[in-house]
């Protein structure tokens, strides 16, 4: 799940039904699939009576664009595009599919499978199954939001007001830049921009079932993928197959809930990180956490107004820092890296490390260039879906609960109510409830220092918001476990995905 931090073209076509094959198992010589149609929507059997054509785009990897309606209240709304890819299962006689998300929003599922192929699950998860990637509407390859050039991109990530934070000249100059950044979203996107929340995502992901000749859909979520599977569950119930939810979100707490609940997390994590920190050769600090965390509020409130310098000629700035030094806390084999920035900018005042960690959380290159929209796409799907306060009262009200949370953090989420309060479209309605009743059991996955989606959001969905679920614990460091080669949650995942068997109870499982 991408942070959400403080203040800071519609690709269609009119055929719909698309002739040709896809590939069900380990062959060079595809079979026909035929669309399971029954329990279409009234007005909208065309997209399920899709005939989808896969054609290979790389070893073992089959990509399709598949038609959706731009709204999903409106049958005779523009038809838009979905990108899907798969990797085909190493077994000729595979269980079916799994449909796959890697987070966000506004990851990229489409690339996951065409670039990481032999990465995504675990081995006995890319035996059994077709494993199928997409880019959610708004998102990469699909029908995708736009907003800013690169050039532009850099300035409304990177640069900083030059008044003080938190000030009446601040507030109102990011309150202007996040309103310019809206209406060049809805300048370039159209009436697109209005139609990509989650509620719409996941009414996209029936059709990919039903076009996948898959009466029950199978299902691996990872971060807002875990919100996405669990919106599906709550719409379709009697469609769910085998689902996984990794990195679990609450979809009940509010949007000020859930930044607080955040925020604390990673500065959890940044604690942690500094227990550990002396393993590391470039390690800067003493040992002493409470000591360490005032050097990094120190380092911090300095960059506000004087930047460090880089050797491309950029300049690390505090949101680029700040950017920078949230990225590495996603994952514990990204600390050693963390270090090094903090070593680089502490005793040689230099801030590449910083700005090569924030680049990468941003997918920007070294030519200046970003390689996907998930910037643009997190924006329009988060504020389509949720919204803080922006009442005055109520945001001073979080900015303290805030720093009493995370007092070296903290100050770098305040005013995160303004990121939606000028954008173009309203809130979108999203469900009542997500019991998901009648679904088979959904299996939730929790990491106990989980950063970005904290484990007591997994304890919740699983304990309280479900009606049917079973909480598989990680008691370690990172977001999102399945797959990393931890061999007790990995075994009861594939367990579940290939038999539907659980343990009797949550085996707790160990870091490494």
């Amino acid at each position: 799940m991408k942070i959400k931090l403080g203040h800071l073209a519609i690709v269609a076509t009119s055929a719909i039904v698309l002739t040709g094959c896809v590939s069900l198992g380990n062959s060079s010589n595809p079979e026909l699939i035929s669309p399971v149609v029954a329990g279409a929507p009234a007005g909208f059997e065309k997209y399920y009576e899709q005939v989808v054509e896969f054609v290979n785009c790389g070893e073992g990897i089959f990509c399709a664009d598949v038609q959706m309606p731009m709204n999903w209240d409106d049958p005779k709304s523009e038809p838009i595009v979905i990108a899907t890819s798969y990797r085909q299962a190493d077994k000729k006689d595979p269980l079916g599919f799994v449909l796959f998300n890697p987070g966000g929003p506004g990851a990229s599922g489409y690339d996951w499978v065409l670039e990481s192929s032999d990465f995504l699950g675990t081995k006995k998860l890319r035996e059994n199954f077709n494993i199928l990637g997409f880019d959610p509407r708004g998102v990469g390859r699909s029908s995708a939001v736009s907003c800013l050039t690169d050039a532009e991109t850099d300035e409304f990530l990177y640069s900083v007001t030059g008044f003080e934070l938190g000030s009446d000249e601040d507030l109102a100059f990011t309150r202007a830049a996040i309103k310019e950044f809206g209406a060049k979203c809805l300048e370039e996107t159209g009436d697109l921009l209005a139609h990509v929340d989650t509620v719409s995502a996941a009414k996209d992901m029936d059709v990919l079932r039903a076009v996948l000749g898959q009466e029950k859909l199978n299902y691996l979520g990872y971060s807002y993928g875990s919100l996405l599977g669990t919106t599906y569950a709550t719409l379709f119930p009697n469609r769910v197959g085998r689902f996984v939810l990794d990195g679990a979100i609450d979809p009940t707490v509010s949007d000020e809930e859930q930044s607080l609940f955040q925020i604390e997390a990673f500065e959890k994590t940044l604690m942690a990180f500094l227990e550990a920190c002396e393993q590391y050769k470039d390690c800067p600090f003493t040992g002493f956490v409470q000591g360490d965390l005032e050097t990094i509020r120190e380092f911090f409130l300095e960059l506000e107004s004087k930047p460090l310098p880089t050797e491309s000629g950029r300049e690390l700035t505090i949101w680029a820092a700040v950017t920078g030094l949230i990225m590495p806390l996603y994952s514990e084999s990204y600390w050693p890296y963390l270090a090094t920035a903090f070593d680089m900018a502490l005793n040689n005042g230099q801030g590449d490390v910083f700005m090569l960690l924030a680049d990468q959380y941003n997918d920007r290159g070294e030519d200046g260039t970003y390689s996907t929209n998930v910037l643009a796409a997190n924006y329009a799907i988060s504020c389509l879906d949720s919204r803080s306060s922006t009442n005055i009262f109520s945001m001073r009200s979080q900015n303290s609960a805030l720093l009493e949370a995370a007092p070296t953090l903290g100050r770098y989420w305040q005013f995160g109510a303004l990121r939606c309060e000028s954008w173009p479209f309203e809130i979108k309605q999203s469900p009542v409830s997500y019991k998901a009743t009648g679904a088979p059991t959904i299996l939730v996955v929790g990491t106990t220092g989980d950063p970005a989606t904290p484990y007591a959001q997994a304890q919740a969905l699983a304990g309280e918001i479900l009606d049917d679920a079973f909480l598989l614990t990680y008691d370690g460091e990172g977001h999102t476990v399945y797959g990393q080669q931890v061999d007790c949650v990995d075994d009861v995942v594939d367990e579940f995905f290939t038999t539907a068997k659980l343990p009797s109870t949550d085996p707790y499982c160990q870091a490494p």
